[in-house]
């Protein structure tokens, strides 16, 4: 099978549940969206200190190609598409959460705003999550009350929060103070 398939050369693409759409359609946007996270942590992957996080990052990037899949299948598919999208992974969040408090634990309380920055890892996870944010956006753009956009919305949310608390930990497993927001007088 070739790579290249010129059906997308006018600007229209399909989408896995049937249909062609533009490709700057908000669905499009939406797989687009999350496409370029998981190629962002692919990206930060090779730059984060902590061993741990490279294992639960990879689960995440194979979570988001399942969150892909129904985010390119519409809700109203006729074609039974549905039947043959993978499983979502329902209880990441829940478990994102426990990784969020494991490495909370270790932090000193937040009492300011933290710049993006700090070691090549922190970053790196900092830009992951303003693409997750960004993704996250684009499936609130077209929820129509649909599982599967409504898990990666919850998803996404709980994701951005994840990539918070590893860059903070980065940070300090690097020897980095977190970067503390402050006003400058005019």
């Amino acid at each position: 099978m070739k790579i290249y398939t010129r059906t997308g050369d006018s600007g229209e693409t399909s989408l896995f549940g049937g249909g062609r759409v533009p490709k700057d359609h908000p669905r499009v946007e939406a797989c687009g969206a999350v496409d370029e996270l998981n190629a962002s942590i692919g990206h930060t992957l090779s730059l984060v200190e902590v061993p741990r996080f490279r294992s639960r990052m990879e689960r995440v990037q194979h979570d988001l190609f399942c969150l892909g899949s129904h985010l390119a299948t519409p809700s109203g598919d006729v074609k039974g598409k549905r039947a043959d999208l993978p499983r979502l992974p329902d209880s990441r969040p829940e478990e994102m959460e426990e990784w969020i408090d494991q490495e909370e634990a270790s932090l000193d309380p937040l009492r300011a705003f933290i710049l993006p920055g700090g070691t090549p890892g922190a970053t790196a996870l900092h830009l992951c999550r303003t693409v997750c944010r960004r993704a996250e956006r684009s499936c609130i753009s077209i929820n129509t009350g649909d599982a599967g956009v409504l898990f990666s919305i919850r998803y996404l949310n709980r994701l951005a929060d994840l990539l918070f608390v590893f860059a903070r930990v980065e940070n300090r497993t690097g020897g980095q103070e977190d970067i503390k927001w402050r006003q400058e007088e005019p």
